[in-house]
């Protein structure tokens, strides 16, 4: 059987081809109407900036969702995998590939499947984001599971690039005089509880990640990670640091910190 990739693809059609090929490899892993349990799928392209307008080409980047609607579903047709009507496509040239995405052999890509999460019974959980660098309305914030999304940003109200309010549960002020504060977007970041993994997870929000802004976790074991997209969550651990923007600077904690 020929193996695309056995020779690395240097033209638009050849990515394209290749980028097809590991699209339908993990679909076929889920034959059989699994793919209802799908909510999306997310594309990571890193390649360099000389090679850039050959995988824009190859995802038709400037038409948007006909690589979705012509090529990737298609795919799932032909596989009968059965997505549901509300499914997502979307396509991030980053600068890496999150490590929660499959990589494309022999491409700069990597493909994230996002799955609806089975109901689990619901748990009461506590935790605690302590303010390290930078001025907030409080020093050190109790998050609670039944709290939903707990939205962290620059001012406590703050109008969103659509034109909508959002409210920011862990806020800096913008009239404060500490600098690290000029740095944190209005929309940088929320934290939700995970029923089925029974942990807090952090996503960076459309301000959070670049070209807009900048946000990075670092545990306590000194592993620094990059947030690069909306659609990935880091799961947060004790003592994980969180910096956003320039040097606001988070910390999280499982157990009571004094103020």
């Amino acid at each position: 059987m020929f193996d695309i990739f056995k020779s690395r693809p240097t033209d638009i059609k050849g990515i394209r081809a290749s980028l097809l090929q590991f699209i339908k490899e993990q679909f076929q892993k889920v034959e059989g109407g699994e793919g209802s349990n799908i909510k999306g799928l997310c594309l990571y392209i890193n390649c360099s900036d000389e090679e850039k307008h050959l995988y824009e080409g190859a995802v038709y980047a400037d038409e948007e969702n006909r690589f979705k609607e012509e090529e990737v579903q298609r795919i799932a047709d032909d596989y009968a995998i059965a997505l549901p009507a509300s499914w997502t496509f979307q396509i991030e040239f980053v600068d890496e590939i999150p490590v929660e995405a499959l990589k494309a052999p022999g491409l700069n890509a990597g493909l994230f499947i996002s799955t609806k999460k089975k109901p689990k019974v619901s748990q009461d959980a506590t935790a605690y984001i302590r303010v390290l660098v930078g001025e907030a309305e409080k020093e050190v914030y109790t998050i609670s599971s039944s709290r939903g999304k707990i939205n962290i940003g620059r001012e406590k109200r703050a109008q969103t690039a659509d034109g909508f309010m959002r409210e920011n549960h862990i806020a800096f002020p913008d009239n404060s005089k500490d600098e690290s504060n000029r740095s944190v977007s209005r929309q940088h970041a929320h934290i939700e509880w995970d029923a089925e993994n029974a942990a807090f997870y952090l996503y960076a929000d459309e301000g959070g990640i670049p070209p807009n802004n900048k946000m990075k976790v670092r545990t306590e074991g000194g592993v620094p990670i990059k947030l690069q997209t909306t659609e990935i969550g880091h799961r947060l651990q004790e003592g994980d640091q969180i910096i956003l923007g320039e040097s606001a600077l988070l910390e999280f904690r499982t157990s009571p910190v004094d103020n």
